[in-house]
């Protein structure tokens, strides 16, 4: 595996030289985050990523992600322009080196949670899915409350009701349809740059406001992968996207997919799934505190061959730190140690059985 960690640019409070003193680090995750959804990176921005993350002996071989438009979901006319401006992106990125773009097809949220800083019984704090708050909200109405997070800052109130409005004529078949025409178009531009697509599930793995979802279970990844089927096509694991629902098993998951090489992406999150469908609390990564086997994840991984990029997912705030919800230094830096031992132990355990 390769280790990575995500890095928000310059304005992170968590700097490369936090960073780089984690053992066996190796690549950074980030993006260029001061331009529009939908329009041409330049290639000084990526450059100037590129030597800061270099300068700190790191590479720069994953890029999170390039987003998609909505207009493109929405398979509207203009989607042609931005699926160019797409393609330019992949090309790129890949002058710089990034050999991994992940990115999601998720309609208008990028993730929901209803609270950042949900206090567990040890006293840290984590982000938290209660559904009985999701259902207190409806977009569509004009006196709802629009402050989930996770919501897209950019739109305004008038904006995300517009928005979300126009996705209830989007079936969960046009939204497939809408992204097989973006694969098809960006995919051999990928395999000629030699750039790997890395899909990320849903977060979380239903639907939200009615709005479709399809990146959500085996059935839908199986679906998926068969749209454009080359290894350059492949997905992103998120144990904790698709361990919030109990009928994800994500230990068989990882074993499948590693197993035909189109895993090019791991987040290794844990996450304590609630009973009776009232949502799902992020914990620290240990095993023993979630409802995810990490252990037997990493396992899987290691015995299909998977040789990819992989980070420590959202992490708890712990010992007072604040900062952006779920990317800390701290409990992140915890779980990059415990992915370090749970890998050798995978590989100490094979070694010793021959």
């Amino acid at each position: 595996m390769k280790l990575s960690f995500r890095w928000y640019g310059p304005e992170d409070k968590v700097t490369l030289e936090n960073i780089r003193q984690i053992p066996g680090m190796y690549t950074i995750v980030t993006a260029v985050y001061d331009v529009p959804v939908g329009q041409v990176w330049s290639r000084e921005s990526i450059a100037a990523l590129k030597q800061q993350i270099e300068e700190h002996g790191m590479y720069f071989e994953v890029v999170e992600s390039i987003p998609v438009h909505e207009d493109i979901k929405l398979g509207k006319s203009s989607r042609e322009q931005y699926i160019e401006n797409y393609c330019e992106n992949i090309r790129r990125v890949a002058e710089a080196g990034v050999k991994c773009i992940c990115y999601n097809f998720m309609p208008v949220f990028d993730w929901t949670r209803t609270e950042l800083a949900h206090e567990l019984p040890d006293g840290s704090t984590t982000l938290a899915y209660y559904q009985d708050q999701v259902d207190a909200v409806n977009p569509l109405e004009s006196d709802s409350d629009l402050t989930l997070p996770g919501w897209d800052a950019s739109y305004s109130r008038e904006e995300l009701r517009s928005v979300v409005a126009e996705y209830q004529a989007v079936t969960e078949d046009r939204l497939w349809e809408n992204l097989k025409f973006f694969l098809e178009r960006v995919i051999p531009v990928a395999q000629a740059c030699g750039v790997n697509m890395a899909i990320h599930e849903d977060d979380p793995c239903w639907s939200i406001f009615g709005l479709p979802r399809i990146i959500t279970d085996e059935a839908n990844l199986d679906r998926f992968l068969k749209l454009v089927d080359v290894p350059n096509n492949g997905i992103t694991l998120c144990t904790g996207s698709l361990g919030c629902s109990c009928r994800n098993d994500v230990v068989k998951m990882a074993k499948k997919y590693a197993a035909m090489g189109r895993i090019h992406f791991v987040h290794m999150r844990n996450v304590a799934v609630l009973p009776d469908g009232k949502g799902f609390e992020e914990r620290a990564h240990l095993s023993s505190c979630g409802s995810l086997d990490m252990y037997g994840i990493m396992k899987a991984l290691y015995d299909n061959g998977f040789d990819g990029y992989i980070r420590p997912d959202h992490g708890r705030m712990i010992w007072g730190e604040t900062g952006r919800p779920g990317y800390g230094l701290y409990d992140r830096a915890l779980g990059a140690a415990y992915l370090n031992g749970l890998w050798e132990a995978a590989v100490k355990n094979d070694q010793t059985a021959y």
